[in-house]
């Protein structure tokens, strides 16, 4: 355990190293929230939400982003970029395995995503009057939910890429349409049914609904909460197949 937390603590100052992953990964999302606390019409109650405002359906999205820029951007290139300068090859001659450097960087990414969502959370309640999760245990066990099938996906990713450029771009391909389902460009509550369906089955469609329910007080839907624990079992299992260390 301590040398999982030493290789973490040093992943970690490698990680801030690098201003451009630092702001994408953790000063992006809570910008974004800002961006959309600003636009008027955000910050006005609905009748067709129900009384709520847009800006408060797009807190839990942004959230979600926090969990996925770690996910699909910063964990497949880190592996793949370590994998092709032969960094894991090496530490098999060490007390350090590979296995090691895999947990340390999950590690790493989990809490700095939580760092993300407490930010978030903080900004939204503080800034613009957004309602707090009002069913705490509920909201963490959506987000680790969330977290466990978005990081097995971005480990899919990284064991199929065979270089740290190409998981990087592999990574930002599926950003675009997992947010999209995700809600950013179209909240949930705005799709049409076949949209919402296949959000439904989507790993951040059922997150981010899991946290929106969360959020009103409720405990996430069990066929939701399958949908998350599917994403983590399957892309996990292949990720653990296909998972080269050399």
């Amino acid at each position: 355990m301590s040398a999982l937390l030493r290789l973490t603590a040093t992943e970690t100052r490698l990680f801030f190293r690098e201003p451009m992953s630092v702001g994408f990964a953790l000063a992006f999302p809570p910008l974004l929230l800002v961006i959309f606390g600003a636009i008027p019409s955000f910050r006005e109650p609905d009748p067709d939400l129900g009384g709520l405002r847009i800006l408060d359906l797009y807190a839990p999205i942004v959230v979600a982003m926090g969990i996925t820029m770690f996910a699909m951007t910063g964990l497949p290139q880190q592996f793949a970029t370590y994998r092709e300068k032969g960094i894991l090859r090496r530490m098999r001659t060490t007390p350090v395995r590979p296995a090691m450097m895999l947990g340390a960087q999950l590690l790493m990414s989990t809490l700095l995503s939580v760092v993300t969502m407490l930010v978030v959370l903080a900004l939204g309640r503080l800034a613009f009057g957004v309602d707090l999760p009002r069913q705490i245990p509920a909201y963490l066990v959506a987000y680790l939910l969330s977290v466990l099938a978005m990081f097995a996906i971005g480990l899919l990713v990284a064991a199929l890429a065979p270089s740290g450029r190409s998981a990087g771009a592999a990574g930002t391909v599926l950003l675009f349409p997992i947010m999209f389902f995700a809600g950013l460009w179209l909240p949930r509550e705005a799709m049409n049914d076949v949209l919402r369906t296949i959000s439904d089955f989507t790993p951040l469609g059922a997150g981010v609904q899991s946290l929106q329910d969360a959020t009103a007080g409720h405990w996430p839907s069990l066929p939701h909460v399958a949908v998350m624990l599917g994403w983590a079992i399957v892309a996990g299992g292949l990720a653990a197949r296909y998972f080269r260390w050399e």
